[in-house]
């Protein structure tokens, strides 16, 4: 794997690292398809809770792809098609992965780095904090499936007023436009996020997941069907209810297991 995608794990936490400091962690062809595998082997394994994804450093998440690597990796729309299918496939995991993702965002996320944090399902930053997409500048255009998470979470208008005028937007602007879950003081991002991802954590993880996959089927305009209805009830035979229900009534915290 790249050495530019950094993991660790703390417990029931894990911890995805953009880890290019030197270059504010911009995006290389090789991250994007590191960060994919990364956070698919955690999807994966039973064991996590949550996953935090931030920016090595205190200076930016992400200001998105490295523009010194276009001349070699995106100089023509061949080159580009393939170097758009590593960000696709690393967007889908983001995506699909089972356990809830936090955004830890310090600085700059811009471009890429927003593309991201967008799908994430929490982002929390700083006040000192930006927010953007002015690829328009680069004569660039948003893909369908690096725009279609942008506009689940802001909508059309916004993500037009994002690529259209290319502004980059502070802190508080990106959280009343829903860009961001939460603004604290700088100082703070690392301790809230991590906050965040515990109380995430002490909750029952096939709830999140669950809730996690209902959030995603509703988006689906399709009727839900009876099978899918049906696995609303699931939880109740689940020993987490067990333990949870238990816990409740002896007002005891519930330490569940995951079954």
């Amino acid at each position: 794997m790249n050495d530019s995608i950094a993991v660790t794990r703390d417990g029931q936490i894990a911890t995805v690292v953009l880890d290019r400091p030197t270059k504010l962690n911009a995006l290389t062809k090789a991250m994007w398809r590191d960060l994919g595998i990364a956070v698919s082997a955690l999807s994966a394994d039973d064991g996590v809770r949550c996953i935090i994804i931030r920016g090595a450093g205190e200076k930016a998440f992400s200001p998105g792809n490295d523009i010194t690597e276009f001349a070699t990796e995106r100089a023509n729309k061949a080159q580009a098609i393939a170097y758009g299918a590593a960000m696709h496939e690393t967007a889908h995991a983001l995506a699909a992965c089972r356990h809830p993702l936090v955004a830890q965002i310090h600085g700059i996320c811009v471009g890429g780095g927003l593309e991201i944090a967008a799908l994430c399902d929490l982002r929390i930053c700083g006040t000192s904090s930006r927010f953007g997409a002015p690829i328009k500048n680069l004569g660039l255009v948003m893909a369908y499936a690096e725009m279609a998470p942008l506009i689940d979470l802001v909508g059309r208008a916004v993500t037009l007023e994002l690529l259209l005028e290319g502004r980059i937007l502070d802190a508080i602007e990106a959280r009343e436009k829903g860009l961001v879950t939460r603004v604290v003081p700088d100082n703070d991002i690392a301790a809230e996020a991590r906050a965040t991802a515990e109380r995430i954590a002490d909750g029952a993880p096939l709830v999140a997941r669950w809730h996690k996959k209902f959030a995603r089927r509703l988006a689906d305009s399709r009727p839900l069907t009876p099978a899918e209805r049906d696995e609303c009830f699931d939880c109740f035979d689940s020993e987490d209810f067990r333990i949870g229900y238990a816990s409740f009534l002896a007002k005891r915290k519930p330490g569940f297991v995951g079954r």
